[in-house]
């Protein structure tokens, strides 16, 4: 038996239904009516003093009088009632509740208190709560329907096969997409271990239930609709063990957009806080991204019943060759390779098919390898063996209601055999009996082809996140920052409280001409100026910059008349001095910074472009702390990285300055941490002729 925390909340033996009515148009009628159908072998504990029984089931006056101990309690009360209820439960011995009401801190407001009060019972009394505003679990195992929602009311179709045996939990902060999910996945032949509504996540939350699936034995993959993590700790601690555990967490994230952040708000009175800052979580821990149901839907079918591949070169097994080709285009525009096979591996296939077939890649063995022969089957007995692929696809059609080319004994055989990922597109829709044909392969189908080429390209992308290496985590000590910085810390300060982590600096404050002249002359010409101000975070746009000074002259006329223009541009703005810096050599300018998210803490960032980069958007991101092989590994994923490392001919440079500097800013950024909210280094010119590279511009926001 799981030891797990929440595993009473999971499987109870005992649940209390507060306000159970007789009534199934009333969402309490329905909990205790969709318990019962739904087979509880537990005891069903309706608790209302308006009734006697209820449906045969003798019915309490309140939690009290139970007189034991109760694993879960069901609370689908008016809202104002709920924190009092939640306290008489934790009074009585009630370890779980599960708040289906709403009208808390998603309608704004004085709700908003409620669900204070509610939170103050919680930690209070030690007593767990799931909601408020959620639409209940289901554990299909168990037979625990703590839900409302009608896609649990169709019973299992006796005759329903599913694709394996292998299943899948859903954590979603939407009840309806949550069922909705499980109801797609269904029809699909996906069998499914939980499925919970987690709502405005009072106390428990994501990050809680997926911590329990992820170590949960009847759980092989995870599935989320994310809207907001509240406890990014906690998430992100999970998804580290679920990668431990080699156990697939596929996720919809949405709020990406500015209106859909709004709906997530209005919706569990939460901020979703940057996308970016998920994406690049999710890259870290090998979170498989799916935009919509239906490929969530396609992916899990492929986690489920394939096992990982060791590269994403694809061979297609068709009895078409129109459907071949469109498959192997779209393999290839998902990032899969479907290499033409040696002229050995096509001399052994041709053997195997009609003499009209094609051996290349697609193989093609026609139509009759579905009509007369077991050509589908021998070719994929054959290809599966070869070391020219590391995944198979096998399109056919699985329209008929009589047969179909799929040969269960042997395709189980082949997979066990070969251990590489197989699965079937059929360009037909197919039938009952063609679905169940594949499923008895444990084959998932995909009727959908960009699905199809999708999932592959989705798994394969997993395998690799899970062979990286994750970076040494790094215990930050206390940042030793000055006293008294302003909200916005310009360069030279910004500079100074980031120094043990950046190359020495060539550069000097001044606050006259002719300190600028002879601090030009100790440092060599050409040089910069630029003026110091918080006031001024942009200095090129107010005019606070002159480049490639010569000479003392140069330099004494460029300070008089760039304070004239920044004075004209912004006449209040306060000047901390002018910085004389020694202009960099030639090289491509960079930028590196971070974002400190409140909910994963610093995100690092690095692309091309300097003052173009918020033109390109050519960036990379991934969270605090980087190594070197992961600060590396985001410079080369750069689409503009070939300019960096040799394009067209050019000398590739060496990025070992920018690499190293990127890692000691992260360990910067988990230093201080608690102390700013963001940074930005910008340009960063790395040296053409291999010398270096040279923070010419920095900018330090702290926290408010």
């Amino acid at each position: 038996m799981s030891t797990h925390p929440l595993h009473s909340f999971f499987w109870p033996e005992s649940i209390a239904v507060l306000g159970a009515s007789p009534d199934l148009h009333r969402i309490r009628g329905r909990l205790l009516h969709q318990l019962r159908e739904n087979g509880f072998p537990g005891r069903i504990l309706p608790i209302n003093p308006s009734y006697q029984d209820i449906g045969g089931l003798p019915c309490f006056p309140s939690i009290g009088a139970v007189g034991g101990p109760i694993d879960l309690a069901l609370i689908a009360i008016p809202a104002a009632g709920v924190a009092a209820a939640v306290e008489e439960c934790a009074k009585a011995g009630v370890r779980n509740t599960l708040i289906i009401s709403s009208g808390f801190a998603e309608e704004g407001g004085a709700a908003g208190s409620m669900q204070d009060d509610l939170i103050a019972v919680t930690r209070q009394y030690g007593i767990r709560a799931c909601g408020p505003n959620c639409e209940g679990y289901f554990n299909a195992l168990g037979k625990v329907a703590t839900t409302f929602s009608p896609t649990v009311e169709t019973q299992q179709d006796p005759d329903a096969v599913l694709v394996s045996q292998r299943r899948i939990g859903v954590i979603a902060q939407s009840g309806g997409i949550g069922f909705a999910l499980f109801n797609r996945g269904k029809a699909a032949g996906l069998g499914f271990s939980y499925v919970i509504s987690t709502g405005n996540e009072a106390d428990l939350g994501m990050a809680e239930f997926l911590d329990y699936m992820v170590e949960d034995e009847h759980t092989q993959a995870v599935m989320l609709f994310c809207e907001a993590v509240r406890n990014g700790p906690g998430f992100v601690a999970a998804l580290a063990k679920a990668r431990r555990l080699g156990k697939p967490v596929i996720a919809i994230k949405v709020g990406r957009s500015d209106a859909g952040t709004r709906a997530t708000a209005s919706h569990t009175a939460s901020l979703s806080g940057s996308y970016t800052a998920y994406r690049a979580i999710f890259e870290r821990y090998g979170v498989i991204e799916a935009e919509d149901a239906d490929e969530a839907i396609a992916i899990a079918g492929v986690v489920l019943t394939c096992s990982l591949p060791k590269g994403r070169r694809v061979g297609i097994v068709t009895v078409s060759g129109g459907g071949g080709a469109w498959m192997a285009d779209t393999l290839s525009q998902h990032g899969m390779l479907v290499p033409n096979l040696s002229a050995e591996t096509q001399a052994g296939l041709r053997p195997l098919m009609p003499s009209y077939g094609a051996s290349g890649n697609p193989v093609d063995v026609t139509a009759q390898g579905t009509n007369t022969g077991p050509a589908m089957m021998t070719v994929m007995e054959h290809l599966a063996g070869s070391d020219e692929i590391d995944m198979l696809v096998l399109v056919t059609s699985l329209a008929s209601t009589t047969r179909a080319s799929l040969d269960a004994a042997r395709i189980k055989a082949t997979a066990q055999r070969c251990g590489k990922p197989m699965t079937v597109w059929t360009y037909t829709l197919p039938s009952a009996f063609g679905r169940k044909a594949a499923a008895g392969c444990e084959l998932f189908v995909h009727s959908d082809l960009r699905a199809c080429g999708l999932a592959f390209s989705k798994l394969a992308g997993y395998a690799e996140a899970l062979a990286r290496p994750l970076p040494e985590p790094f215990e930050a000590v206390s940042g030793g920052l000055y006293p008294g910085l302003p909200p916005v810390v310009p360069e030279y300060l910004a500079k100074q409280v980031l120094a043990a982590w950046l190359p020495a600096a060539r550069e000097k404050l001044v606050a006259s001409a002719e300190e600028a002249a002879e601090a030009a002359a100790v440092l060599g010409f050409p040089v910069v100026l630029k003026v110091q101000s918080s006031d001024l975070p942009h200095k090129t746009e107010a005019g606070g910059v002159r480049l490639h000074l010569a000479d003392r002259a140069a330099v004494a006329a460029a300070y008089g008349s760039m304070l004239a223009d920044v004075s004209r541009h912004a006449p209040a703005a306060r000047i901390d001095g002018v910085l004389v810096q020694k202009m960099a050599p030639k090289g491509h300018e960079l930028v590196i910074g971070m974002v400190n998210d409140a909910t994963f803490g610093p995100i690092m960032m690095v692309g091309l472009g300097g003052v173009t980069v918020e033109l390109f958007g050519d960036v990379a991101h991934s969270p605090a702390p980087l190594d070197e092989a992961e600060a590396e590994r985001m410079i080369r994923s750069l689409k503009s990285a070939p300019l960096l490392t040799g394009f067209r001919g050019s000398q590739p440079i060496d990025l070992g300055p920018v690499v190293r500097l990127l890692a000691a800013l992260s360990r910067a950024a988990l230093t201080m941490r608690d102390q700013i909210d963001g940074f930005e280094l910008n340009p960063v010119i790395l040296h053409a002729d291999g010398s270096g590279l040279t923070v010419a511009d920095a900018l330090l926001t702290m926290k408010g």
